[in-house]
């Protein structure tokens, strides 16, 4: 089989628009697989530069492919029906190790037709290390790397207005785009830089906050061969992701244009204000797996696809969702919905093994966070407790006593709630806790709620009833049950 490289397979170059930072799975499936598909059915003619930010030699450059590699989709489509799709991307052009090839790096600063960096150097990434100079070849930190960068264009071009960019960081953190501002700023501090420079900055270019969604499962190891058997040729670089995708860029107006969105298909929103999609994330997608997780667990299922086959844990999610998440939202509720259908596709993905013990990890903190502010609105809202919310704090209760079917569970919390429960659930063993008095002393734990949640009218008693029902009969029996009196 012939290796995947130019020199094998025609494929298109393009100009040098867009650097990257950073070279790993998430990006090559999700940044520039749009950046190729963009390049293909539109005017975008954009080649991206990938930087290699940290130095190592372990794996090597995708260079020896001609930046060539293939994207594999798999997973379960808009209308439900599994798809698996490949494509060979052909949209980057070359990968610098910016530790052994510094001038090569800088001197793209000097390229007046580079409009984008992307980046995604690891949440670690985005940081402050106040032994970097300007003088190092490279700084250590990446801000203090593309403050050097930033601060050779600036002085190539003679501050030009039309020589900003777009700065759009991807690394999962909080308004990525302000931190990042926040830091390249305070190493023009440190480093003293004028402050034509700093205004230059602050007005030419825009450090855009993003959230990014799709779940990339990266090289497939177990079925490289077979994979590359099928294709017909040899590629090391190949990578996996589910079909769903969601890149949404709280960013300037013109960006859709730079990017010619006009008439993409591709799920990419360019936004004033990222939080209302941050929320719904936050509140549909991970709020209904930290509800399913310790139900379905202690309903001796291993696996998100084997709940969702399950119609009781399908009917309880759809229930959780749609008649308790959403109204709680502030989108349209169109939107609400067809994210909240795609949500359920991506965890039918029979491509994906998405175990429940795993995603179980820190579950008190996660219901706090995913959970908690849909069931305090939706309590102030309504006036009545959200019953599949209730049986979700009663199915976690379950979940920490830490026992299935007679074997233990390999809890993972913090040493106060680890240890809260593990003395509550031995009073209960004992005789001298009745349920109703566990669950107060749990909801009564404002140094973790911010409140005594006992506050919120029949939450204890709704919780307790659940909680004695899940002790005495098997967990389908009582989401049977609770559907079936919704």
């Amino acid at each position: 089989m012939k290796l995947l490289n130019r020199k094998n397979f025609t494929k298109n170059k393009y100009p040098t628009k867009i650097m990257q930072f950073g070279e790993g799975n998430f990006l090559r499936a999700f940044v520039d697989w749009q950046i190729d598909i963009l390049n293909e059915t539109t005017d975008l003619g954009a080649g991206v530069v990938i930087i290699r930010p940290i130095d190592y030699d372990t794996l090597p450059l995708l260079n020896v492919q001609d930046g060539l590699y293939t994207t594999i989709i798999r997973g379960l489509n808009e209308q439900g029906e599994a798809v698996a799709e490949h494509r060979i991307i052909s949209s980057v052009n070359e990968e610098i190790p910016v530790y052994k090839e510094f001038d090569k790096y800088m001197a793209l600063a000097e390229n007046s037709e580079l409009k984008i960096i992307f980046s995604n150097t690891t949440e670690a990434g985005i940081e402050y290390i106040d032994s970097d100079k300007i003088t190092d070849a490279p700084a250590k930190s990446f801000p203090a790397k593309l403050t050097q960068w930033l601060h050779r264009r600036f002085e190539f071009f003679n501050g030009a207005a039309d020589s900003g960019l777009v700065i759009i960081p991807c690394e999962l953190i909080e308004y990525n785009g302000e931190k990042l501002k926040e830091i390249v700023l305070q190493y023009c501090q440190l480093w003293k830089l004028s402050d034509e420079f700093i205004s230059w900055l602050e007005n030419a270019n825009d450090f855009c906050s993003t959230l990014v969604d799709r779940i990339v499962t990266g090289f497939p190891r177990d079925e490289h061969q077979a994979l590359q058997e099928k294709l017909g040729y040899l590629d090391n670089f190949m990578v996996t992701a589910e079909h769903f995708h969601l890149f949404v860029i709280q960013g300037p107006a013109h960006l859709a244009e730079l990017l010619c969105l006009e008439g993409s298909e591709l799920n990419i929103k360019i936004v004033d204000d990222i939080s209302p999609y941050k929320e719904r994330k936050v509140a549909i997608l991970n709020g209904a797996h930290t509800a399913m997780v310790p139900l379905a667990y202690m309903a001796n299922i291993d696996s998100v696809g084997e709940a969702l086959s399950e119609p009781l844990f399908e009917q309880y999610l759809t229930a959780l969702i749609f008649d308790e998440i959403i109204p709680t939202l502030n989108l349209p509720k169109d939107e609400l919905q067809a994210f909240a259908n795609d949500v359920l596709n991506r965890f039918r993905n029979p491509y994906i093994h998405h175990r429940l013990i795993d995603i179980s990890l820190n579950s008190m903190t996660k219901f706090k966070t995913r959970i908690l502010p849909q069931l305090l609105k939706y309590s102030e809202l309504k006036q009545v407790v959200p019953k599949m919310m209730a049986l979700a704090i009663a199915g976690q209760l379950f979940f920490y006593k830490g026992e299935r079917n007679d074997e233990k569970i390999a809890l993972s919390d913090s040493e106060e709630w680890l240890e809260l429960l593990n003395k509550l659930w031995r009073s209960y063993d004992e005789k001298s806790l009745s349920v109703e008095q566990l669950v107060e002393e749990v909801l009564a734990a404002q140094w973790h709620w911010d409140s005594n949640l006992n506050d919120v009218p029949n939450l204890t008693t709704q919780v307790s009833e659940y909680l004695s029902e899940l002790l005495t009969h098997r967990v389908n029996y009582v989401l049977a049950k609770t559907l079936k009196g919704k």
